[in-house]
């Protein structure tokens, strides 16, 4: 039976599994959803048991536990690990959904749902490429799988599972379908992430909110010195102001810029898809470059006073902002957090103060497109989508994968298929039908080309 048949025949079976993994509201954010955690990982459990693993173990950790299964036909053969994570984003602003997040549905022939995309439906397509390969005996290697809960805050406790347990994940190589492609049309690798580093910064002043008529002009305004704050951080031209920050930056060859400008990409299409009239970004640099090979600065949440419903002539005690910048190869969050910390506490004036919280970072990543493992799935985009996939760097994140290169010196491919309208991390997030189903047909391509 080919993979398309076993789609076909099986998809009910398939989309009922996939869903009743989405109907799980595990929100990482929320410390109010541990339980709904638990109950992911003990899913997939049932499934990947199902699936045909020949064991999974759920390892508590300080926060929500890991998912680990295994299938070993052979201990001479090479091992592949499946790198995914159950946990979701918050779906709020509830308002702004067109569905309930967390009753998935189809509807154009789309999947719509928070995970839909990130990253229970990417998971998903390594299960069901797996219980195809168990059911036609066609299994070519090891293959484990590691869910983790954590990935949506920076994955603060799997660098120590890693360290902890070295020798239960030694792999070849690690797959990673957490990413997106430039579009369904013009399918792609991405061979780079950005770093992250975020911190919360507060201001306050007097120790209670005051009317501002008696108090006004007198006592400092947290909401107004935090807004000079934020606007010393960045230049007019996009440079961000902080001292040293560029000293690690990984300064790309002329050669690599020119692939990137001959990766295909329309300005007018990009704009229009975002409901923007004009781009904008650091001075010097394309869009591809500045989301891609530069760091960036951009604040995430900002709030404090009153924002209700008509006016109250408040001076506000505290005022609050998120604040996260991308890093590039090279540059440590270690390194990035303290800084910015610095950089902040010189030029907050004396007469508020002012508190820098970093939240959590990650470091970036970059995979050689020279690599058996890249080239056997490079072989695979082609055979599914008909053209040969563009390696291309991305802005994203994804911490755990320099966090594999660093303390279990394993490699990762970021075979991702969502596209940028799946809506990630927002509201009405969504996963096409064809691509959900080539995404599968792509993942035992890959198998089927994979020499290592």
């Amino acid at each position: 039976m080919s993979i398309s048949e076993f789609i076909e025949l099986n998809r009910k079976s398939l989309l009922d599994d996939l869903f009743s993994l989405l109907r799980i509201q595990s929100i990482s954010a929320k410390a109010d959803h541990h339980q709904q955690m638990l109950d992911c990982a003990n899913r997939w459990k049932e499934l990947l048991l199902q699936g045909g693993v020949d064991s999974v173990d759920i390892y508590p950790t300080e926060g929500n536990p890991i998912v680990f299964a295994k299938k070993d036909i052979n201990p001479q053969m090479p091992t592949v690990m499946v790198y995914g994570h159950y946990d979701v984003m918050p779906a709020e602003p509830l308002e702004l959904w067109k569905t309930e997040p967390f009753e998935p549905q189809i509807i154009d022939g789309h999947i719509i749902g928070r995970g839909a995309d990130d990253d229970k439906g990417q998971s998903f397509m390594h299960y069901a490429a797996f219980k195809y390969m168990m059911q036609e005996h066609c299994l070519p290697c090891n293959i484990h799988f590691l869910l983790e809960g954590e990935e949506e805050i920076g994955s603060p406790n799997l660098e120590a599972f890693c360290t902890t347990h070295k020798e239960l994940l030694k792999a070849d190589i690690i797959l990673v379908s957490d990413t997106s492609m430039l579009s369904a049309d013009k399918p792609s690798i991405t061979t780079g992430l950005r770093g992250l580093a975020y911190w919360e910064i507060e201001v306050s002043s007097a120790n209670r909110d005051l009317h501002s008529g008696i108090f006004g002009g007198a006592v400092a305004n947290p909401i107004n010195e935090l807004c000079k704050i934020i606007a010393r951080l960045q230049d007019e031209k996009g440079r961000i102001l902080v001292p040293h920050f560029y000293d690690d930056v990984d300064i790309v060859s002329d050669s690599e810029r020119q692939l990137i400008a001959a990766t295909p990409f329309d300005a007018e299409e990009y704009k229009s898809s975002l409901g923007i009239d004009e781009l904008h970004g650091e001075e010097g640099y394309s869009t591809l470059e500045r989301t891609g090979i530069r760091p960036t600065l951009d604040l995430c949440g900002i709030w404090g006073g009153y924002t209700g419903e008509g006016s109250k002539t408040v001076l506000p005690a505290k005022a609050y902002a998120k604040l996260s910048c991308r890093l590039v190869p090279h540059q440590s969050f270690d390194r990035i957090a303290p800084l910015m910390q610095n950089y902040i506490a010189q030029i907050a004036p004396s007469y508020v103060k002012v508190k820098v919280t970093p939240l959590h970072g990650a470091e970036a990543y970059v995979c050689p497109i020279n690599l058996p493992a890249y080239k056997a799935a490079e072989k695979a985009y082609e055979e599914v989508f008909g053209k040969r996939p563009l390696p291309v760097r991305r802005g994203g994140s994804i911490g755990v994968v320099a966090v594999f290169e660093k303390v279990l010196g394993i490699k990762s491919i970021l075979m991702g298929f969502g596209l940028e309208s799946d809506q990630i991390h927002s509201p009405n997030e969504n996963y096409p039908l064809y691509m959900w189903k080539n995404g599968i047909k792509t993942i035992v391509a890959f198998y089927k080309n994979l020499t290592l």
